[in-house]
């Protein structure tokens, strides 16, 4: 059932729901609502479900931790059981009628999650194929008739290969951090994966930035799709403090050491800019004395893992990483994130600084800062850090 007038567009302010009870969703899906808590909707829920729900093609553009999962999640879910209830079940193996495209496993898992969450009441089946687990496994997860599939494009295109995996059946397809996705050069699977679906597929695209290559999806797959922008799209979200340190002849560590003789709540996520910087703060804030771990490219995935998940459970507070965790990574417990090198792009930056003051709360972001990143700053200041300069 639409929920817009044919034809309809929304203004860009527009807010169409005050509760997730006024979406019309499935008893099932609100059961779930109410039981986690769950009654406002975000930003960009507001904008984008109407629209995903009367079958529209949207392309939502949000910072993160704006709430983006739950904005494609329960429109798959709702149609999806809505056409089991008017009795057509799915009863083919290997044949998904969602596919949600996601950059890295850890983010496949996230996602996963969240649906599962509502496949309790709703009872539909969601299956994972995500990088970093073996063939055996992904195929053994897409045996039998399921409706929903989370994937990692090198994962997916390999069972298309070897034709273990049929999408004659989508009816929706979402691309998920598309920026993260299409940086890592998915544009070409992108498409394939498209056109391996039905022509009338619905399609969804999220990401926090546009950078070219997401432009150029835009354009060729997303021509005919809603755009909606959120208000702190691109943008530092306004309860995000800023503290600005400078470095003076390269000594950086004693001046982490003084940050860190503050304590704060939650963990404190610390961004290098290449494996080597992570692998030598990591040596240095051991030998003197602090618990960390580091997340990083080019380590063992179950060592990464291992290290994510003891930081997410509270077993160490301090997590050295790469711009490998500035994307995608749902980490509620950041309190503070400290660029001990900053990034060269303002893009990078603001994903960064989004893993902490996520979802109302407030977080707090120091940058080590020398002559060279004074250009970055200025981008920075531009889109209304508050800076608290030292």
């Amino acid at each position: 059932m639409s929920l817009l007038p044919c034809g309809y567009v929304p203004k860009k302010k527009e807010i169409f729901m005050n509760s997730f009870t006024e979406f019309n969703l499935l008893g099932s899906l609100q059961l779930t609502l109410t039981a986690k808590g769950l009654e406002v909707p975000t930003e960009i829920q507001l904008r984008t479900l109407p629209l995903l729900l009367s079958g529209r093609s949207v392309v939502g553009v949000a910072e993160t931790g704006s709430g983006k999962t739950l904005s494609y999640a329960l429109p798959i879910l709702h149609h999806l059981k809505t056409l089991e209830n008017n009795g057509n079940r799915v009863t083919i193996a290997s044949q998904p009628r969602a596919v949600v495209m996601v950059p890295t496993r850890e983010l496949g898992e996230q996602v996963s999650k969240v649906m599962k969450l509502f496949t309790h009441e709703t009872r539909l089946r969601v299956r994972t194929v995500l990088g970093g687990s073996t063939m055996a496994v992904a195929k053994k997860s897409i045996e039998g008739p399921f409706e929903v599939l989370v994937a990692t494009p090198g994962r997916l295109i390999q069972l298309m290969d070897l034709s273990l995996i049929f999408f004659n059946d989508v009816r929706l397809l979402v691309f998920d951090e598309a920026d993260q996705m299409l940086d890592a050069g998915f544009l070409p699977d992108a498409n394939r994966i498209a056109e391996a679906c039905p022509p009338d597929r619905q399609l969804a695209l999220f990401s926090a930035t546009v950078s070219d290559n997401v432009q150029q999806l835009m354009g060729k797959l997303f021509s005919s799709a809603e755009v909606i922008r959120s208000e702190g799209s691109h943008h530092l979200v306004a309860n995000l403090s800023t503290e600005n340190l400078n470095v003076f002849e390269g000594r950086r560590f004693p001046l982490l050491e003084k940050v860190l003789a503050k304590e704060v709540k939650g963990g404190t996520l610390i961004f290098s800019n290449t494996r080597d910087q992570c692998d030598k703060l990591v040596l240095e804030l051991k030998n003197a004395g602090h618990r960390c771990a580091v997340y990083r490219g080019e380590m063992e995935k179950v060592e990464r893992r291992a290290n994510l998940k003891s930081f997410r459970e509270g077993d160490i507070n301090l997590l050295i990483s790469t711009d490998l965790a500035s994307r995608g990574l749902d980490l509620e417990h950041v309190g503070r994130v400290i660029n001990y090198h900053l990034p060269q792009s303002l893009e990078n930056y603001i994903h960064r600084v989004g893993r902490t003051a996520r979802a109302g709360r407030a977080g707090l972001v120091i940058n080590f800062i020398t002559k060279r990143d004074l250009l970055l700053m200025t981008k920075v200041d531009g889109v209304g850090a508050k800076n608290r300069r030292s």
